[in-house]
């Protein structure tokens, strides 16, 4: 496994969990404190973020698009996000920015690797060929049970996508996923209970950042 090098100017960040964990949330509430600190900050998604990765996600996430088998949705998580990491966030890192993804690499481990049954180290070799190697340097792990997940998505009125709406043994797979990825590399996680009130995660999210902002600094002085 391969991680982007300190020496880069950016700084690049996952936001990674199951669905309902409340990572927009965070995201957005992460982007603004950076971006009030003076920070120049690119906020981005997956799958999605470039326009043939908008496309990508509608055919993988709607209902209604015919059978898509588990080979066939993973290759389709793999091209948009060879298209986000070479066109938006490798770019905005090499420019200096603070990049904050809702979603990267380790989804599709979580997702297709293991909820699909495809083999999460056979996900990881075609998602790290496809981004070129490229990692977050952190990624915070918002954990939610799958009860949780789905009584947050089905608490207003949008209606849950492909994804969302598969069964709860589904969800209980990729959550051991995400943990499991989390175990194995401490160094590079944040993980935080999903369930903690939103203002407290978000503090907690900033203060690492704030960290890792500072290390880089007083390693180029």
């Amino acid at each position: 496994m391969t991680f982007p090098r300190a020496a880069q100017p950016g700084l690049f960040i996952a936001l990674e969990g199951g669905d309902g964990a409340g990572k927009s949330t965070q995201a957005a509430l992460l982007a603004k404190a950076l971006s009030d600190a003076g920070r120049t900050v690119l906020r981005t998604r997956e799958p999605g973020g470039t326009p043939v990765g908008e496309k990508l996600r509608s055919l993988v996430l709607d209902h209604g698009q015919g059978e898509i088998d588990a080979r066939c949705e993973a290759l389709i998580f793999a091209a948009s996000r060879a298209a986000h990491a070479a066109q938006v966030i490798a770019p905005a890192v090499a420019r200096g920015e603070v990049v904050i993804t809702d979603r990267y690499i380790d989804s599709s481990i979580a997702y297709q690797g293991a909820g699909r049954g495809l083999g999460t180290a056979e996900i990881q070799r075609l998602n790290e060929w496809a981004t070129g190697g490229l990692w977050p340097e952190l990624t915070v792990l918002l954990d939610v049970s799958p009860e949780d997940g789905r009584s947050r998505r089905t608490a207003g009125e949008s209606a849950e996508d492909r994804l969302e709406s598969e069964p709860d043994h589904f969800h209980a797979e990729i959550r051991q996923a995400f943990l499991d990825l989390a175990a194995a590399r401490p160094e590079r996680y944040l993980v935080l209970p999903a369930g903690r009130p939103a203002g407290e995660l978000a503090a907690a999210v900033h203060a690492r950042v704030r960290e890792l902002l500072a290390a880089r600094e007083a390693g180029a002085a």
